[in-house]
Formats: structure tokens, sequence, C-alpha cells
């Protein structure tokens, strides 16, 4: 199994928290040794609580999250605004140090993988360092599929041929979301493609595990 999995998404607010959690109760309840990060975090840290309530409380909220700020704005601003600043080999010193200690390291993003994260770096740059496999989340609905291009495009050649795509359904699908997978597929492997069903609130529950679906799913990624 890969060490090191690397969560961004084609924007904010897309579900990255929601996959990571459900991915650190998946590998914990199979006997893996597994640390679930958000490193940097602007806006609060409600993510990195939901991490530590995953990982039951194995973890400290600061050595999930060890970057926070309170301005809800892409890190790089919030943390200027408290005359902070954030460095990439801050960051991926952590992350190693954390896998020095773990079998399996889940790593999540901050907004999209371009949004600034520091002075010098982004999840591209973050990515590019690590060598992980690279799980790509987006919301399934209209307009996902241009967005899940752009964020290939943008990615490292060698960490796209290795990323997974998690379309995760929405409340109330649109007609692109029956649609998005098949049309990805014409571009991107269709093994690599998986969709996440509507979960509401049942993923903070142990009940979102008890979906056959979601096992799949969550075994896909790991396995990929």
């Amino acid at each position: 199994m890969q060490s090191i999995f690397f969560i961004t998404g084609t924007d904010t607010g897309v579900g990255k928290t929601v996959l990571t959690a459900l991915l650190a109760r998946h590998l914990r309840r199979r006997g893996i040794a597994v640390a679930a990060l958000k490193p940097v975090a602007s806006g609060g840290r409600d993510d990195a609580r939901a991490l530590r309530g995953a990982l039951e409380n194995s973890l400290t909220l600061d050595e999930i999250n060890p970057w926070h700020f309170r301005t809800p704005l892409a890190p790089l601003l919030a943390a200027r605004r408290e005359r902070r600043q954030v460095r990439r080999a801050g960051v991926l010193a952590h992350v190693r140090t954390m896998q020095k200690r773990f079998g399996v390291v889940l790593v999540e993003g901050a907004g999209g993988l371009l949004s600034p994260l520091g002075e010098d770096f982004n999840s591209r740059d973050l990515i590019a360092a690590l060598h992980p496999a690279t799980i790509i989340v987006g919301p399934n609905r209209i307009g996902v599929v241009n967005h899940v291009w752009l964020t290939l495009e943008a990615l490292p050649r060698a960490a796209a041929a290795r990323t997974r795509v998690v379309l995760m359904s929405p409340r109330r699908p649109d007609p692109a979301t029956g649609t998005n997978a098949g049309l990805l597929a014409e571009f991107f492997d269709a093994e690599k493609i998986l969709e996440m069903p509507w979960l509401g609130g049942r993923w903070r529950t142990d009940r979102a595990l008890a979906d056959s679906r979601v096992q799949r799913t969550l075994q896909a990624l790991i396995e990929g």
C-alpha cells in the first residue's frame, strides 16, 4: 500500500475532509496505523477536529494541524494578516516526521490544488516533493468535468498518472450528476474514477462505513 496519500480538490468545500476522515476511519478498522493531517488551515479548525475524531483522538490537534489562521482566506493571505509565515520546508518536515511514526499518512490540502498555502508553495509543490498517491475530490454536479481536467493538467505528470478522482454525490443531483463519470472516462482511466454516494451527516459516524458503496470506494482508493 502507498504510504502517503494527498487529498486535493477542485475547489474549497468540495468534500476533501469528508473523504479524508472516512479513509482514516476505514484504515484504522483494518488495523493500519494511520495519521490524517491538514497541515495548513484558515478560517477555523473544524476540519482538523473532524480528522481528530476520525482518528479517535490518537493525534493532538496541533499534530494534525500545526499551521492555522483565523481569517477565512487563502492560507497565504490569512497568515499575512497575523504577520506569520508558512514555509514549504516546514510542512514537508512535519509530514515526513509523521511518516516515520505511521504506516500510512493522509495529507489534506487547503482549497484547490493551486491555492497558495504559504509564501513559496501550494499543494502541487507538496505533491511534487512527497510523491504520494494523489486523490482529486470534486462535487458530482455540472462543471466538475472542467474542474477535474484543469486539476489533472496542473499536476506534475508523474503524479497525474497515479491519481484517482472521487466525485462526491450532492444532496440534490442535477442533470450532469449521472453523466460526469462517463464523460471523464473519455479522457481519463475509467477505473480511476470513483463515485461517493450522498452521505449527509452520516460521514461523522460509523453508519457511513456500513454502506457497501462507501466501503468499495474507500478500498479502491487504498488499493489503487
